[in-house]
């Protein structure tokens, strides 16, 4: 063998490699379970819903093929629009209050306050929780005769009015602060494992530069923790569109239908109005909601790897 025939590249090398498809045929194996679960349960469901969408399935599913009836039924239905309205308004404030809030807290932990566990703890607590546990405990402390209301009330406040649960107009505020308390602690720490994986030269840098700290965060740190908030938005994103615990520990849609979203429409039309067809084509939307947020940010996370 020659020194040339010796040297060869990297790429030659791998290409060289013989294929051996049962090495590391054991961990294979052990996969084999959770994959075909994934394949079956989770798509094979989400098949079996869509195509049962467009059907007029009742209490039990039949093939009973209506096109797109479904949807247009759906569509022209008040109680979806005023879900889907809802899920804006509540997807809007949260997405926005949590990121804001979630890094506000996570930029000042990351200055070395002390007591910082224990604050980081007090955070994260309510993430512990269930969504029913967090609903009931904000149920109570918004309720309007022992509540925050009738604290400040007995303060002397009696003009005081503050009762969003039990008012259609501003009732999506009493799940939205529910839910700002619930997720803000796992953003906070998200954020804050981004902030500690910034070097600490570049905040020595821009101290020497004379730059203030907050112009800092905005046109250093922030554009270097890109990663971080898209998976923070991904995070935030699903969870709002399948909000339904806290709806339903709250107001179970009320007062009337002024505090439904899409989860809740879904499960009264297929166990209350006993009508798979329906919710299946609510369902569908769902779906198409969330491939809106997956698709856009696996395009952002893995094209923009590749290209790199």
């Amino acid at each position: 063998m020659t020194t040339l025939d010796a040297i060869e590249a990297p790429g030659e090398q791998r290409a060289r490699r013989p294929i051996r498809p049962f090495h590391n045929i054991w961990p294979k194996i052990a996969l084999t379970p959770m994959i075909a679960t994934a394949l079956v349960v989770f798509l094979g469901g989400t098949i079996w819903t869509v195509v049962y969408s467009f059907t007029s399935s009742g209490l039990l599913p039949r093939t009973d093929w209506v096109g797109f009836a479904q949807y247009q039924r759906l569509w022209s239905t008040p109680k979806w629009n005023i879900a889907i309205r809802n899920l804006a308004f509540f997807g809007v404030f949260s997405l926005s209050f949590t990121l804001v809030i979630g890094f506000t807290l996570a930029a000042l932990l990351d200055r070395k306050i002390r007591g910082e566990a224990v604050f980081r703890t007090i955070f994260l607590y309510p993430f512990a929780l269930s969504f029913i546990v967090t609903g009931l405990v904000w149920q109570w402390i918004l309720n309007p005769e022992f509540g925050v209301q009738g604290i400040v009330r007995s303060m002397g406040w009696t003009s005081f009015n503050f009762d969003p649960l039990h008012n259609p107009d501003i009732v999506m505020l009493g799940i939205l602060i529910a839910g700002l308390w619930q997720g803000t602690g796992l953003i906070m720490v998200i954020m804050l494992a981004g902030l500690r994986g910034i070097d600490e030269d570049i905040w020595k840098a821009a101290r020497v530069d004379g730059i203030p700290t907050w112009k800092t965060y905005v046109v250093v740190i922030i554009p270097m923790m890109r990663p971080v908030f898209v998976t923070a938005i991904v995070l935030i994103s699903s969870g709002i569109i399948k909000l339904y615990d806290l709806v339903v520990a709250q107001t179970s849609g009320g007062p009337g239908i002024s505090s439904e979203v899409p989860a809740t429409y879904v499960m009264t039309a297929m166990f209350g109005g006993q009508n798979l067809g329906q919710g299946f084509a609510a369902s569908t939307m769902m779906l198409l909601f969330v491939a809106a947020i997956l698709v856009p940010w696996a395009l952002l996370e893995f094209g923009g790897r590749k290209r790199g």
